[in-house]
Parts: C-alpha cells; structure tokens; sequence
C-alpha cells in the first residue's frame, strides 16, 4: 500500500473528469493515451536502465498531448479552444526538445540529481524495492497529466461562449508574463554561467537579475504560468455549473485549485528547489550563505 498511496489522488482526479457529462470523452481518451506515453517513453527506459530521468521527456511531452487532444476533440469557442491549446502545445513542446536534446547529448545516460535525491526519500521512508517505487513514479506523472494538469485545459476549451470574460484575459496577461519571466530567468542563469565559464571560476552562485530576489526564480513564474491558467479556467467552471451535477461541478473548482497546489509542491519540495538546493549546497560554498540572504521561491528583497 504505501508504494502505491501517492497514485490515490491522482486517480480520484482521472475518475471526477470521466464522471463529468461534458468533459468524459476527451477525459478518457487523454488519459489512455498519457499511460500509453509513459508506458514507452518513461516506464520501460526506466525498468531498462534503472534511471527514471525519463520522466523528463515524458512530462513536456504529456502536455503536448493535451494540447493537442483538446484542439480537436474540444467543442467549445474555437478561439477560447486554440488560445488554451497553443498554450499546452507551446510549453510541452518547448521542455520536451529540451529534454530530446539532452537525450541525444547523453546527459540522460546519468541520473539526474532531483531523481536521484528521490531515491533517497524512498529510502527514509523504507521503500527498499526501487525497482517499483521508480514505476509508481512514472505512472504518477502520466496520472498527473491525466487529471489535474489537464483540468484548465479541458475545462477552458469546453466553454461554448462567444463574450470574453475580465478572468480570462487577466489570466491570458498572467501566462504572458509569467512565461516571459521564466524565459528570462533561464537566459540570466546561462549567461551568468557562460560568464563564469570564460573567467575561469567554478561553483560559483548565481545572483544576477532575477536571482537576486529568488533562489529559484525559473521555478515561481512557472508556477505562476499554471496559476494563470487556473484564472482563465473560472468563468469556463461557472458556465459548467448548468450541465453538471453541483457536486461534481464543486469538486471540478477543488480540482483547479488543487492543480496549482501540485505544481507549487513539485517545485517547491518534490523535484524543484528542495533537491536542487541539497546538491548546491555541497557542490558551491557560497550557497549558504546565497540561502540566508535571498527568498527561497517567493521574489523579495534581499534579507
């Protein structure tokens, strides 16, 4: 039971979309077609070579996936349709080459730090067959994807109406910028590599921009990308409210905000700022004192 307790949520979200009348058709079908995708590109590489990297192309990937189910298979505003299902398209796609490069450079070919900082929680919390643990791990990323990651997309792209509402286009503004700044700070964090590079040091801390005011700027605006999607989502989950039982409408608003909950804990504590911070620390000397001056995920003025 407790290798298989943290699929329970993720299920409980796959089982209220397919118990929805709107949303059942495509619900099912994104989620086959999700298991089917981790199935080839995550679980049986992971079984193969005893690395669960994989989850990184199958991820992205996943989100693709989405956004293309939901371009065709979504009747509702063909606007509001091809808005929320370029905004999948473009963010899977663009981690997913990321993560394909990498693939064919062979950085896969060693485990990555968050997952192998995954192994360690299993061992503390005595899973000793990682063999399996590994497997629920890709299967919980692929039910991720069937479920609550895909409830802004599904739920957007099902409203029919023709007037735009103030939500969607705070939360279209909010993905913009969001995204804009996760793009920045990634081009920050590889400059000031390429800058260290040239000058001969290493290990050095990265404090420049945006990561002055953040440990992990990258990962916050790509929290605050869902958290915009999740806005643009309200006026399409208030328009359910006419063709779905009033609980299950209720519980498809808990999902939503329970989609930006598993997005902030995965980049807060599961494979983001938690298991990156445990390897700097060791790795850059200056990184202690990086964390006593500068906000872990939340933007804020220098302590």
């Amino acid at each position: 039971m407790k290798y298989l307790s943290p699929l329970y949520p993720f299920l409980a979200g796959w089982a209220l979309l397919l118990s929805t009348d709107a949303l059942a058709y495509i619900s099912l079908t994104n989620g086959l077609l999700q298991l089917l995708l981790f199935a080839l590109v995550v679980c049986l590489p992971t079984w193969l070579t005893g690395r669960m990297s994989y989850v990184d192309i199958g991820w992205p990937w996943g989100l693709t996936l989405i956004g293309v189910l939901t371009f065709f298979l979504s009747d509702g505003n063909p606007i509001r349709v091809a808005i929320v299902s370029g905004a999948y398209v473009f963010a899977g796609s663009r981690m997913g080459l990321d993560a394909l490069r990498m693939w064919r450079s062979g950085e896969l070919k060693t485990e990555l730090p968050r997952y192998a900082f995954q192994q360690r929680r299993w061992e503390r919390a005595g899973k000793t067959n990682i063999k399996l643990s590994m497997q629920v791990e890709g299967i919980l990323q692929g039910l991720g994807n069937a479920s609550f990651l895909a409830m802004p997309a599904l739920i957007i792209a099902s409203n029919p109406s023709n007037s735009v509402s103030i939500f969607e286009v705070i939360g279209l503004l909010l993905w913009l910028m969001a995204f804009g700044l996760e793009a920045l700070a990634d081009h920050q964090k590889h400059a000031f590599l390429r800058a260290m590079k040239a000058a001969g040091e290493t290990n050095k801390v990265c404090n420049a921009g945006l990561w002055k005011y953040s440990r992990h700027p990258n990962y916050f605006a790509e929290w605050m990308v869902w958290n915009a999607l999740v806005v643009a989502a309200i006026p399409s989950w208030l328009a359910l409210y006419e063709g779905e039982r009033l609980m299950i409408w209720l519980l498809l608003g808990g999902g939503l905000l329970f989609a930006s909950r598993v997005m902030y804990t995965t980049l807060v504590y599961y494979t983001g700022a938690v298991p990156a911070e445990y390897y700097s620390v060791k790795k850059r000397p200056e990184y202690k004192d990086y964390q006593q001056r500068t906000n872990r995920f939340f933007p804020g003025p220098r302590k």
